[in-house]
């Protein structure tokens, strides 16, 4: 992996104002994988407890926040060791083609870490002071994850990691801050948004496929190939419906979870966007059709199980 700029990469001198240029830095359509999970872990709540709207509120902004600040901090990273140009598809670009100063986007993303923080305080005065643990390791890999001298996305983990800390974990904190404890339920229905979650990144990750070789790292679809990383991306998406499916048949989730089945479409866009495609341009309609299977799915399943609280 280079450490220094590509001989290429120029950073760009246009003026670094406007709202657009900072909205694209926090990359918002993956901010979806943050509030999705809050959301689901709270509706997960309602059969044991009354919400606690305040939590739920600054829970969801807290999430934000990291989520944010994990993309600035991968914007930041990724143009110092020379992966991004200003001609990179999927990126914010404030660095590259906007001319904000990398450590400003460093500064700003510990600003919103800091806030987090700040926010978790909170939390745990009205539930438990354990969460600071959980929370100091979810800000800790989200800064790992291209940060440090072994980042976490230039290894075959980095699905595991983002699906498990932004998926799983984020459902499960929701749910106790709630409710004070984490059930069986909980667990079993935050495992498809897992996968999803890192499915994500799985499709970030074809897209890059090529550039991502030839700067040295070893992600999952580098070392399955093209063609095998898009039928694994099919298989984890498989896996999802057939859980929740499984889940409601077994009356651990109610029948109207079924509802995600609405969202299939979007899963099938996703794949098929990724066939015969090499170009990252090319891939990203199917890229974002990934983010929204997860965001549609998560969205259905939490109306389906809020439903089947009164049914």
């Amino acid at each position: 992996m280079h450490t220094g700029l590509q001989s290429n990469q120029k950073l760009s001198k246009k003026p670094s104002n406007g709202f657009q240029v900072w909205w694209r830095l926090m990359r918002p359509h993956t901010l979806t994988a943050s509030f999705v999970p809050v959301i689901l872990g709270t509706v997960l709540a309602l059969s044991d407890t009354s919400i606690n709207m305040a939590l739920f509120l600054i829970m969801l902004l807290a999430c934000l926040l990291i989520q944010a600040a994990t993309n600035m901090i991968n914007e930041y990273f990724d143009y110092k060791r020379g992966l991004d140009t200003a001609e990179s598809v999927g990126i914010g670009g404030t660095i590259v083609r906007d001319g904000v100063k990398p450590k400003v986007i460093l500064n700003l993303a510990f600003a919103f870490m800091g806030i987090a923080t700040l926010l978790g305080v909170y939390i745990c005065m009205n539930s438990s002071w354990w969460l600071a643990l959980v929370g100091t390791i979810c800000m800790s890999v989200g800064y790992l994850y291209t940060g440090g001298p072994f980042p976490i996305s230039s290894t075959p983990f980095g699905e595991l990691a983002a699906g498990f800390f932004m998926g799983m974990i984020i459902i499960l904190i929701s749910f106790f801050i709630q409710t004070g404890t984490v059930t069986s339920t909980s667990i079993l229905i935050s495992i498809p948004i897992m996968i999803l979650v890192g499915a994500i990144n799985m499709s970030n990750n074809i897209r890059d496929l090529d550039g991502d070789k030839q700067n040295g790292r070893r992600t999952l679809p580098i070392l399955l190939g093209r063609e095998n990383a898009i039928k694994f991306l099919a298989v984890l998406f498989v896996i999802s419906y057939v859980w929740i499916i499984a889940l409601s048949f077994m009356g651990i989730a109610s029948w109207w979870s079924l509802l995600v089945l609405v969202s299939v479409p979007k899963a099938i866009q996703a794949i098929i966007g990724f066939i015969g495609k090499s170009e990252p341009i090319q891939m990203m309609p199917a890229m974002k059709a990934t983010a929204q299977t997860n965001t549609f799915f998560g969205f259905l399943l939490s109306i389906g199980i809020f439903i089947g609280y009164f049914f």
